[in-house]
């Protein structure tokens, strides 16, 4: 039996915990300082999650921040973070208060950033935090791969891919968190498969649009009948640019058909925030009246990831090279309605 803690309940976070706990690990879910009401909740329900809407295992130990005490911090095994990207700066400081060399840390994370005008993947920006607060040589891996939280949750089964550049490190997290409907594929590709993971969202908005942009002239009904057509093609040139886009940013191109590419943008285009922004930006809304509209109090990864790195992209990179990319970031970051040039 291994020790287990898992920092943010979010739904992703909250859904990792359950072949952590029937793998049969003592497993801690730990909400950030954001989620104290989150946690209470699944408490007072014992263990059933609000936002998942299903019963998480018993013998997971839920707690709040404040309650992650110095007993708890002892000994562990593995540490998973699970909160927002916008909350890595956050979990780089209180990790780097108790981290002991050698532990394990599994991003669950997705997202790229621009820092000091260069991008660097949410591992890296995680490394350098901890490195710069005296932490010696940081064990950071990543998962990637088409798993929503709610078909975890539910013990559907799925794939992911564990990414480290030392795969025995990759290998031996795979051996504690592996069940019969969680298997783990391995990547040395760290960068890859998180340069992936995070662009995915803003391709998976793209998909989501197929509907409308499937045609200028035809009635809704039809569009409605017919667009995997325009689906099926937007999938394939999406991945065509992943491609190359992993590359650029020192990747491995073959990550792009891998669970962290293809794989979770099939999943991502199929249901899920990014995708239903898309759809509304295929009918012709703006980004901003449709998040105001329609999508108010949600978090859309994909836009936000499209504000993050965007402007940098729009300003040193190729339209010709990237022209969907560049649409859906002008789309977001400059409110300009969806359009992309058949």
């Amino acid at each position: 039996m291994k020790k287990i803690v898992i920092i943010g309940a979010g739904a992703m976070g909250s859904a990792f915990s359950v072949p952590c706990a029937d793998n049969g690990h003592e497993t801690f879910l730990v909400g950030s300082y954001l989620e104290n009401k989150a946690i209470e909740q699944i408490n007072e329900k014992n263990n059933f999650h609000p936002a998942l809407k299903c019963q998480l295992p018993k013998n997971i130990k839920v707690k709040k921040y404040s309650e992650f005490n110095d007993e708890i911090k002892k000994n562990i095994d593995l540490l998973v973070v699970g909160v927002s990207s916008k909350g890595i700066e956050w979990i780089g400081e209180e990790l780097s208060k108790f981290y002991q060399n050698q532990t394990d840390i599994l991003l669950l994370t997705k997202g790229l950033a621009v820092i000091d005008d260069k991008f660097e993947t949410l591992a890296e920006k995680l490394n350098k935090i901890l490195i710069n607060k005296g932490i010696q040589a940081p064990s950071i891996s990543a998962v990637a791969g088409p798993c929503l939280a709610s078909g975890l949750a539910n013990r559907i089964n799925s794939s992911i891919v564990l990414a480290n550049e030392n795969l025995d490190v990759a290998k031996n997290i795979g051996s504690i968190i592996s069940n019969n409907y969680y298997s783990t594929e391995y990547s040395n590709d760290l960068i890859g498969a998180e340069v992936c993971a995070a662009t995915k969202n803003i391709y998976s908005m793209l998909i989501g649009a197929s509907e409308g942009l499937s045609s200028k002239s035809l009635d809704n009904e039809t569009k409605n009948k017919y667009y995997l057509n325009t689906a099926a093609s937007l999938i394939y040139k999406s991945v065509a640019e992943m491609k190359v886009l992993t590359k650029k940013l020192n990747g491995k191109e073959e990550s792009a058909y891998g669970l962290a590419g293809l794989g979770d943008l099939y999943v991502s285009s199929a249901g899920g925030r990014n995708s239903k922004m898309g759809y509304y930006l295929g009918q012709g809304y703006l980004f901003k009246d449709a998040k105001e509209r329609f999508m108010k109090e949600i978090t859309v990864e994909g836009a936000d990831l499209a504000y993050e790195i965007g402007p940098k992209i729009l300003k040193e990179f190729k339209e010709e090279e990237f022209p969907l990319l560049f649409s859906i970031i002008k789309s977001i970051c400059k409110n300009q309605k969806l359009q992309i040039n058949w």
